[in-house]
């Protein structure tokens, strides 16, 4: 872990597991390092990076936004592979939030990546570790060679993401109401179990 935290420190990009896939991250706060991200990865500057912290106790270094329903919706599934749209501090780059100014945001359900945020103090991005148009990969050998050339540190140990759908991206509405913009390892049954009122939103 010592030498991804001193890649990072450094405003280098590395290549972690999460709970699902593995990732390509930095230090969500650096926004050359942010742009290196997506540099590499050859992502659309219009498609928001995602962030992974290491507790409910960190999203104060994302947001100010504490509704009842978000803190519920943590509750019940962090840490775990639910990424909920919040409003992004604006110290933040720019690169992390759409142009309303929302990021997304979780508390990952792996213990490394977890850590990996508690341990640099700061959220991290969190993209599928793969060049833009590839498929995302949860196995180390199955990580492109030109992405782990170019990363500042890369982690292969287990444990192995789990492989699956990515995480699901809410948006909160209201009290009860959520908005599902991607429907991944999170079920929107299970979110209904839970209470709330799910609608669909419409493909882009």
């Amino acid at each position: 872990m010592q030498n991804l935290l001193k890649a990072m420190t450094a405003g280098d990009v590395v290549v972690y597991p999460t709970e699902t896939l593995y990732a390509l991250g930095c230090d969500a706060t650096s926004e050359a390092a942010c742009e290196k991200v997506m540099d590499i990865k050859g992502r659309s500057a219009v498609k928001p990076l995602p962030l992974i912290i290491g507790g409910v106790d960190m999203l104060g270094l994302v947001t100010d936004d504490r509704p009842a329903a978000l803190l519920e919706l943590a509750s019940s599934f962090w840490p775990g592979p639910l990424s909920i749209l919040v409003k992004a501090l604006p110290e933040l780059p720019s690169c992390l939030s759409d142009e309303d100014g929302y990021t997304s945001v979780r508390w990952s359900g792996h213990p490394f990546a977890s850590e990996l945020s508690r341990r640099l103090r700061k959220p991290i991005v969190a993209t599928s570790a793969n060049l833009s148009g590839e498929v995302p990969v949860a196995l180390p050998e199955d990580l492109s060679p030109r992405l782990v050339e170019l990363a500042g540190a890369v982690y292969v140990d287990p444990p192995w993401p789990k492989g699956g759908k990515p995480s699901t991206v809410i948006r909160v509405l209201g009290a009860t109401r959520l908005e599902v913009l991607r429907e991944g390892a999170v079920s929107v049954k299970k979110l209904c179990d839970k209470g709330f009122s799910v609608t669909i939103a419409a493909p882009q």
